[in-house]
């Protein structure tokens, strides 16, 4: 089965997908990339800030906040409030 261009992204921490991300912009908005490279490194864009959105969602669900007692002692964890 061939690898699909975008596969590296999966790998890639948020870190580095996110610059890679701004790379991307940065290129696109100097406007000196032509035409049909833009339209890949735009869909690779997507592919990037598709992962990121789920890595930080998934580190989301990850956080939580520490339950007290009415004296101030942790009692253990909850979920976080998403607002």
């Amino acid at each position: 089965m061939a690898a699909e261009p975008n596969d590296e992204i999966k790998a890639m921490s948020f870190e580095q997908a996110l610059a890679a991300l701004e790379k991307i912009v940065d290129d696109l908005e100097r406007g000196d990339v032509p035409l049909d490279q833009s339209i890949k490194i735009y869909e690779r864009g997507e592919a990037l800030k598709a992962h990121c959105d789920r890595l930080l969602k998934a580190a989301e669900d990850k956080v939580e906040k520490i339950r007290l007692t009415r004296d101030g002692n942790p009692v253990g964890t909850e979920p976080l409030d998403a607002e």
